[in-house]
């Protein structure tokens, strides 16, 4: 219970707002595109980072267990090296996504960050103390890493999953939908090319017509839940009103980020005026 205090402790430290506000527009320099898009994971249809992060924190703790034993000195050395380059674009990733999250997911990455940093800094003390022979530093300074880093790791899984900072915030409407036709509306009471919500029992529906064509998707941005019918539209992408995620009318595919997982899209057919959808 202390540490889960700890982290709600975190999340409610309006004093980190500050450094905050000073990274994000670092962070932001990056562009949107493909670049960022890259970094976001878009392409794997999930976040980059948690792969990313494998890499890093896989070397260290590999080394960090040579170093129990005789004669791996060199292997070792090799691995804190590998995980301080891939530490770089897991860093990266991880930063991006982190600016396009909520308050409270900010403020817990600050303190992830930091950890990580400190782990990383420790890391590469650890590397320079073996390059100059002190082997028994270089491995102190490495334990003393790893106890950062699983720090860091314990934030970052409290982002992704309590703060669900990585899931899919839409999935859940894919099993709650019916797999017969149902009813939402006349065609008509729907304007052309606006967002409008609508709802299917307890799932909540976006509806975009444009022309003869009806689109509707669940209206839960898989991102973090913002509310797609509050978003544009140009009849062909819609994007949500939170953080900019487009998504393809047609088959809620991704066009960009920081959304990784595609957009949940009903069937959708008009007859006698009337829009009926069952799940696609």
């Amino acid at each position: 219970m202390g540490i889960v205090k700890t982290m709600h402790r975190i999340e409610a430290a309006e004093e980190l707002d500050p450094v905050v506000g000073r990274l994000k527009p670092l962070v932001d320099r990056i562009p949107p595109g493909r670049l960022r898009d890259l970094l976001h994971g878009v392409p794997l249809g999930h976040p980059a980072h948690p792969i990313l992060v494998q890499v890093p924190i896989g070397a260290w703790t590999s080394a960090v267990v040579l170093d129990l034993f005789p004669g791996t000195e060199r292997a070792a050395r090799l691995l804190v090296g590998v995980g301080l380059a891939a530490a770089v674009p897991a860093a990266v990733a991880g930063a991006v996504d982190w600016s396009e999250q909520h308050e409270r997911h900010q403020r817990t990455g600050v303190v992830h960050a930091m950890a990580n940093g400190a782990g990383a800094v420790l890391f590469a003390a650890s590397a320079l103390a073996r390059a100059r022979g002190r082997t028994g530093l270089g491995k102190a300074l490495a334990v003393a890493g790893m106890g950062a880093v699983g720090a860091g790791g314990m934030l970052g899984g409290h982002i992704a999953y309590h703060l669900a900072g990585g899931a899919n915030h839409a999935d859940y409407a894919v099993d709650r939908l019916p797999e017969d036709w149902q009813e939402i509306g006349q065609a008509a009471d729907f304007e052309e090319n606006t967002p409008v919500h609508a709802r299917l029992g307890d799932v909540g529906l976006v509806v975009v017509r444009s022309g003869e064509r009806v689109h509707v998707l669940a209206d839960t941005c898989t991102h973090l839940g913002g509310p797609l019918s509050e978003g544009e539209t140009d009849g062909t992408c819609l994007t949500c009103p939170w953080h900019g995620s487009t998504f393809r009318l047609t088959d809620g595919a991704v066009v960009g980020g920081p959304a990784t997982a595609a957009q949940p899209v009903l069937e959708t057919e008009v007859r006698d005026g009337v829009v009926r959808v069952r799940r696609g």
